[in-house]
């Protein structure tokens, strides 16, 4: 059976003490108060806790975990870290900063946190003399690469080896082995890349792709235009998706602007900016233009259905596919539902033609979800997905 977690409450201060908390009790007792403290409950009994700190907006420091004996081995403390990466990922917009500091011989709580996507940075010197150093550990949220010819092992228990090895800011531990029958770190060097060039490189394969968006638009609208059967409805579409292709164009040459200027920082939300416009104002849109004006001009009611019906089930595929911007999200009820009205509303647009009834009311219902999903992706988006399915956030270059 798998554990449960959820918030410590202020009660469960006895069975945390009783279950060997390493905190001070009124430190935990503050932390239960503030809600900082989450616990496992396995079989009906408190098996493990997780107390986190704040001391920093988007920064969590994991401060104390712990597990019951009788309850070890059972992916306890690993639901409770999962459980802090995933809120931390709601309420920090995409992860912010976690991280941890244990002593380096604590190698049981050195393979739970390099298990579950961190990585050890750093060595920090014992507080008081006769004391273990530590080790810094952060939790990585975006994927790195590492050199898979620059990685060796170092004996946890030569300390001075592992603090040479982290010296170089490129590397750090990545893992724990068995090296003749005894623990030790592998030290790995991630690549580095120039991210002033891969950004430079986003933004222009973003303005390319909106540029040909766009003359594609413009294409149909112009058809459009010169169609005396073409629905006016239809023709809104179309202008809508227009200004908001130009307006990601804008956005992108503005993420080129910031590049130029050594402002960086803005770069990842200027580039959402354009990303969800050229998707949900224009791709979107325009895709959804096409069935409708093969059924304008098409004499078989039944072909414009099928092409209806194809465009539908590609829109399907597509939105579940790891290419969408609603992949990188969590799947709320509202984001589901509106996803289901943009494959569903081309559909039956094209069979409103086809019957030659009014198709205005189903293209302005698809106008307004196509808005919602990007007024959800830009103001009120989640966390990405896959926080407690991904093992580690760096790949091994091939």
């Amino acid at each position: 059976m798998a554990p449960s977690t959820r918030a410590g409450r202020p009660e469960d201060l006895g069975p945390l003490l009783a279950l060997g908390a390493d905190i001070a009790p009124a430190l935990l007792e503050t932390a239960l108060r503030e809600g900082r403290v989450r616990v496992a409950v396995l079989d009906g009994a408190l098996a493990g806790y997780v107390a986190v700190e704040k001391p920093l907006p988007g920064h969590v420091r994991l401060s104390s975990i712990g597990v019951s004996p009788a309850c070890r081995r059972r992916r306890v403390a690993t639901c409770l870290l999962y459980d802090v990466l995933g809120a931390t990922g709601e309420t920090e917009a995409g992860g912010g900063t976690i991280s941890a500091v244990a002593g380096l011989a604590n190698l049981a709580v050195a393979g739970l946190l390099l298990s579950c996507g961190f990585i050890a940075t750093r060595m920090l010197p014992a507080d008081v003399a006769g004391q273990q150093p530590q080790l810094y550990y952060q939790h990585k949220i975006r994927v790195e690469y590492i050199d898979p010819d620059a990685r060796h092992l170092v004996p946890a228990s030569r300390w001075d080896l592992v603090t040479e090895s982290l010296t170089p800011s490129d590397h750090a531990v990545t893992a724990i082995a068995l090296l003749s029958g005894e623990p030790a770190f592998e030290i790995s060097r991630f690549e580095r890349d120039d991210p002033a060039q891969l950004q430079s490189g986003e933004a222009a394969a973003g303005l390319a792709f909106s540029g040909t968006i766009l003359a594609a638009i413009t294409f149909l609208l112009g058809f459009s235009f010169a169609s005396e059967r073409y629905p006016d409805d239809v023709r809104l579409l179309l202008i809508g998706a227009t200004f908001a292709t130009t307006m990601s164009l804008i956005i992108y040459a503005s993420a080129s602007g910031e590049l130029a200027r050594i402002r960086s920082n803005a770069f990842g939300r200027i580039m959402k900016w354009g990303n969800v416009l050229s998707e949900y104002g224009g791709v979107l849109p325009f895709l959804a233009s096409l069935p409708i004006t093969y059924a304008q001009v098409s004499g078989s009611r039944w072909s414009a259905v099928v092409t209806g019906v194809f465009l539908g089930a590609a829109l399907v595929v597509y939105e579940r596919s790891e290419f969408s911007i609603a992949h990188r999200f969590r799947w709320s009820r509202t984001a589901t539902a509106l996803a289901g009205l943009t494959c569903m509303l081309p559909l039956v647009c094209v069979v409103m033609v086809a019957l030659k009834l009014p198709s205005w009311p189903w293209t302005a219902v698809l106008a307004a979800a196509l808005t919602g999903r990007t007024m959800l992706y830009l103001y009120r988006r989640a966390a990405e997905s896959g926080i407690a399915e991904r093992r580690r956030t760096w790949q091994i270059r091939q």
